[in-house]
C-alpha cells in the first residue's frame, strides 16, 4: 500500500467524516460529562464547576462502595455463567457440519432483532409467580399428583397440599438470568470465532495420545481459544457493569446496581456531577481491564517471538 504522503487529499477524505464524526458525538459530550464531574450541584438543576474532587471522594463512601461491589460480583458471576454456557455453544457450531452453520449462528444472533427492552419485559412473563416456569412446574406437580393418586399414596400427601410458586421475580436471580440472557451471544460469537480457526489435530493429537477430554480441552483447546474467551469476557462484563434497566425491571429493592445509581444522580436526584463522576469511575475501571488484557497479549506476542 501507498504511503499516505503521496496521496494526503484521499488520506483526508476518508479520515475527515468518521474523525469528525467521533469528535462530535463520543470526545465532545465524553468531555462534557468529565467536566461535570469536577463541579457542585447548585439549586433544582444549576451546576457550578468548582474543579472539587468531592464527588469521587463520595463515592468511595461505604454504601457506594457496597453497591459498586455488588454490582462486581452480579456482573462477574453472569460473565462466568455465559463463558461457561458459551463455550460447549461455541464448539457445538463450530464443529457442525459446513449447512448448520449459517442457521446456528442466525439462531445466536437472532435476539438482536428484538430491542433488549422489549426482551427483558418479555422475562417478566416467564419468571413470575404466575408465568411460564411456574405454570409449567405447577402442571408437573399436578401430574405427579395425579401418579400418586393411581398408586394409591396420594393420601400421604408427599408433595404437600398445594404448588407454591418460587420467587423467581424481583430479586437478584432475575438480575443475573436477564444480565445473562441480554448479553449471552456477546461471548459466544468471539469464542465461536477462534474455535473455528482452531487446528484440530492438536485436540485429535491429545486425545490419542491418552489425555482425557478434559485435560484436552485445558491443555490444548482453551490455551489456543483464550483470546476469544478474553474478548468476551470484556464484551459481557463491561455492559453488565454498568446495566441499569435490567435491575430496574427484573430486581428488587436490595438489586440496586452502580448502573441504576448513576441513572438516578442524572434523572431524580439531578445531581449531575456526582453521576458523573461515578460514571466516569466505571470508565477508569473499564480501560484498566482493557489494559490489562492488553497487556497479557504483549506478553504472549513477546514469548512466541522469544521461541
Amino acid at each position: 500500500m501507498e504511503s499516505w504522503r503521496k496521496n494526503p487529499l484521499v488520506f483526508w477524505a476518508y479520515l475527515l467524516p468518521p474523525g469528525l464524526w467521533l469528535l462530535l458525538f463520543f470526545l465532545v459530550p465524553l468531555a462534557l460529562v468529565w467536566v461535570l464531574s469536577f463541579g457542585e450541584k447548585s439549586g433544582i438543576v444549576g451546576v457550578d464547576i468548582t474543579w472539587t474532587l468531592g464527588n469521587y471522594a463520595r463515592a468511595f463512601e461505604p454504601i457506594y462502595l457496597e453497591i459498586f461491589w455488588k454490582s462486581l460480583v452480579t456482573a462477574a458471576a453472569a460473565t462466568v455463567i455465559c463463558l461457561v454456557v458459551g463455550y460447549p455453544v461455541a464448539f457445538a457450531i463450530a464443529f457442525a457440519p459446513a449447512r448448520w452453520k449459517p442457521l446456528l449462528l442466525l439462531l445466536v444472533v437472532l435476539p438482536f432483532w428484538i430491542n433488549v427492552l422489549i426482551r427483558t419485559y418479555a422475562l417478566i412473563a416467564v419468571f413470575r409467580s404466575r408465568g411460564f416456569i411456574n405454570f409449567g412446574l405447577e402442571w408437573l406437580w399436578n401430574q405427579a399428583n395425579a401418579a400418586l393418586d393411581l398408586i394409591g399414596l396420594g393420601g400421604l400427601q408427599l408433595l404437600g397440599e398445594r404448588f407454591e410458586p418460587l420467587a423467581l421475580l424481583y430479586n437478584n436471580f432475575a438480575v443475573t438470568a436477564g444480565i445473562v440472557y441480554a448479553f449471552f451471544p456477546f461471548m459466544v460469537l468471539p469464542l465461536y470465532a477462534n474455535i473455528e480457526k482452531l487446528d484440530r489435530s492438536y485436540i485429535e493429537a491429545s486425545l490419542d495420545l491418552g489425555a482425557s477430554q478434559w485435560r484436552t480441552f485445558l491443555s490444548v483447546t482453551f490455551p489456543l481459544t483464550w483470546q476469544g474467551a478474553a474478548s468476551g469476557i470484556l464484551i459481557v462484563f463491561i455492559p453488565a457493569l454498568g446495566a441499569f434497566f435490567i435491575p430496574d425491571l427484573l430486581g428488587g429493592s436490595d438489586s440496586v446496581l452502580i448502573g441504576n445509581v448513576i441513572e438516578r444522580q442524572f434523572k431524580s436526584a439531578n445531581d449531575w456531577p456526582f453521576g458523573a463522576a461515578l460514571s466516569f469511575l466505571l470508565m477508569y475501571a473499564t480501560f484498566g481491564m482493557l489494559a490489562l488484557r492488553a497487556f497479557a497479549a504483549g506478553r504472549k506476542a513477546a514469548r512466541q517471538r522469544g521461541e
